[in-house]
């Protein structure tokens, strides 16, 4: 398997996709101008089926068995997503239900 951040990956490499699946000025009239005004856009993470470098055309097969074509853009991506800072009020909440169920605390 290739490294994280490589050039080129190889068959069976896990990797990131792109693809347009809409142009600008194709997209449905009920959604905003703005959003008309770009194109809709995919990225899909999947097994790569042929050796491929950065920016090659490629198909992947994803992990529930779908074949996908796109761009290559990444061999190994890194999960990036987040939900954002953990509200202050919460970061005590379970150590205070923990308390309560145990019958110690304010009912």
């Amino acid at each position: 398997m290739a490294d994280i951040g490589t050039e080129q990956g190889r068959k069976g490499d896990w990797v990131q996709i792109h693809s347009t699946v809409l142009p600008a000025g194709q997209r449905s009239p009920a959604v905003p101008p703005e959003t008309q005004a770009v194109p809709l856009e995919m990225r899909v993470k999947g097994f790569l089926d042929h050796d491929a470098a950065v920016g090659d055309e490629v198909t992947v097969t994803t992990a529930i068995g779908r074949t996908l074509k796109g761009t290559l853009e990444a061999v190994n991506p890194p999960y990036t997503h987040t939900f954002g800072p953990i509200p202050p009020e919460l970061v005590h909440v379970g150590v205070e239900l923990r308390e309560r169920l145990k019958g110690g605390g304010d009912r």
